[in-house]
């Protein structure tokens, strides 16, 4: 017998446990009916139950990451495409790891690029929820990638692509004017001495 207080009471008949029980306006409750002989308490009965209950939800709602497993068949219609992709996503919030399987029949193990394609798109339909933590891999008859919870880190941009390309000397400083463009002809003397008239057009125009 245990007393409200956690105290040990001893062995008792069960008469002299309810009269306890009663004087103490609590309940007599049967904690652990496997001993020899059985242990009961005196307790709140509904308070009891509250804080059961309450441990219960705790432990119901305490969640371990599991393996969780969804399938894909290399020609797979967009409806149940989209109906498997939300079912992983369910999956990745829910803290599981997700393990993804194309599945090839007869003659489409000769083309493992379709599946490798297909878990591309799947992969990056649940990027914000899932990060890749095996890339694609051939198992038998079965091309499997695995996602873990947690959304993924954008591709780094390459130094390339990231840094602009610097102007050449020849792009960034305009061209000179060669001498010959940038000086002006120089007229020759014949063009810039007026031609004389001879002395037979002088004499004709005078007589005239």
């Amino acid at each position: 017998m245990i007393g409200d207080e956690g105290e040990r009471l001893g062995v008792l008949s069960l008469t002299e446990a309810l009269t306890m029980a009663r004087d103490r306006d609590l309940d007599l409750v049967e904690v652990a009916p496997e001993a020899t002989p059985p242990v009961c308490r005196i307790l709140d009965y509904g308070k009891y139950r509250y804080e059961q209950a309450k441990r219960d939800r705790g432990t119901k709602h305490q969640h371990h990451g599991e393996l969780r497993e969804v399938r894909f068949k290399v020609k797979i219609g967009d409806h149940d495409m989209d109906m498997k992709v939300r079912r992983a996503e369910r999956f990745l919030k829910e803290g599981d790891k997700v393990k993804l399987s194309v599945m090839f029949r007869g003659r489409e193990i000769v083309h493992p690029d379709i599946g490798r394609s297909l878990l591309g798109r799947v992969r990056d339909q649940l990027q914000e929820v899932g990060t890749v933590e095996k890339p694609p891999t051939m198992e038998g008859r079965f091309m499997n990638m695995i996602l873990a919870p947690g959304k993924s880190k954008p591709k780094a941009a390459t130094p390339a692509e990231s840094k602009p390309k610097a102007a050449t000397p020849a792009e960034s400083k305009p061209e000179a004017a060669t001498p010959a463009e940038s000086k002006p002809e120089a007229a020759t003397p014949a063009e810039s001495k007026p031609e004389a008239a001879t002395p037979a057009e002088s004499k004709t125009a005078s007589e005239s």
